[in-house]
């Protein structure tokens, strides 16, 4: 469990000088996915038993909605999957813009819930071939899950350190250490969430939440995630609520600064960049990605042992009705890159 008064070495470890602040670079509410995200329609690259559709498709059949401060994307719930199709019509996009360095603040109402469901929010090298640039994996489950578990997906040579000190203070419970996407079925190190309600039916039965990643090269290289429950008092109000843009001195508006503080807590995750991981060998800017695949190669694998009925792709296939809380709402998602 995070603790609400960190020890003195995460202290260090959080606390930035002012000159560490990120500032507002991007936000996307509503609206904003439609002009400054794509639509990947490509095969499932993790197998999956999905058929991931084309914008003008998914706005024409309610699969996608857009207002003035909602977002959503879901799979199909009303129709049978005939066997020649690829599978359910679902929801892959990516943003236009890349981003290294960075604060992202993901304000998140509802995810994907229910058997066969493998829902991710991650971010990728567009350089490839895959891994090279690597992959960070925020939000992921599959079926029942109710952790979240964030992990790293990298080339060769790159190993994260036990939990705890010096520089691996958390409240997640590593899963696996060796970053590697080419050993351990693409394992890849990851952490799961000891928060309660980060993941699935608990997330979304509590109205969501909140989720933050740091991208660092230079001050205590890595990658850190914290998450907080929709009504957890602990919230830090510049995540709950964003500061607006002060003027300054000349009168102009300047951007809102946000990095961690001590206040914050532990974070959920951490993946130290620096002796075991380079930071410059193993990752570059990345696009972000949401989606929403079914079965394949974790969902799949882990049908049997989730409690979910029968066969994971036959329930894909006829069982619409099972789809019906299989989407994403997004309140915001906040994008702050380095003020320098």
């Amino acid at each position: 469990m995070r603790t609400g008064y960190p020890f003195l070495p995460l202290l260090a470890l959080l606390i930035r000088p002012v000159s560490a602040n990120f500032l507002l670079a991007d936000t996307y509410i509503g609206r904003d996915f439609l002009q400054s995200w794509t639509w990947e329609t490509f095969d499932d690259p993790t197998h999956g038993r999905v058929n991931y559709i084309d914008q003008p498709t998914a706005l024409a059949s309610n699969l996608t909605f857009a207002s003035d401060d909602k977002f959503v994307m879901r799979a199909d719930f009303q129709n049978v999957v005939q066997p020649p199709a690829r599978g359910r019509n679902s929801i892959r996009i990516r943003s236009n813009k890349a981003y290294d360095e960075a604060v992202v603040v993901l304000d998140l109402q509802h995810m994907p819930e229910g058997c066969s469901t493998w829902p991710a929010f991650w971010s990728l090298s567009q350089q490839g071939p895959w891994p090279n640039g690597g992959e960070i994996d925020i939000i992921e489950g599959v079926n029942m899950n109710t952790a979240n578990l964030a992990s790293l997906h990298t080339t060769p040579n790159c190993m994260m350190p036990p939990a705890g000190p010096p520089n691996r203070f958390m409240s997640g419970n590593v899963t696996s250490s060796n970053c590697d996407a080419n050993v351990n079925f693409n394992q890849g190190c990851g952490v799961q969430f000891s928060t309660p309600a980060s993941y699935g039916s608990d997330f979304n039965a509590a109205g969501g939440g909140y989720f933050v990643l740091v991208r660092s090269r230079t001050s205590n290289p890595g990658v850190s995630i914290w998450f907080w429950s929709r009504n957890d008092d602990r919230v830090p109000l510049e995540v709950r609520s964003p500061p607006p843009n002060p003027p300054t001195a000349a009168g102009l508006v300047a951007p809102a600064a946000m990095y961690p503080t001590a206040w914050w807590g532990e974070p959920d995750a951490v993946f130290p960049l620096c002796d075991n991981c380079d930071y410059a060998s193993h990752f570059d800017a990345h696009n972000f990605v949401f989606d929403l695949t079914f079965c394949g190669d974790w969902a799949g694998t882990a049908y049997s042992t989730s409690g979910c009925p029968g066969d994971c792709n036959d329930h894909v296939d006829n069982n619409p009705q099972d789809f019906l809380d299989a989407y994403w709402e997004i309140n915001s998602l906040r994008i702050y890159s380095p003020a320098n």
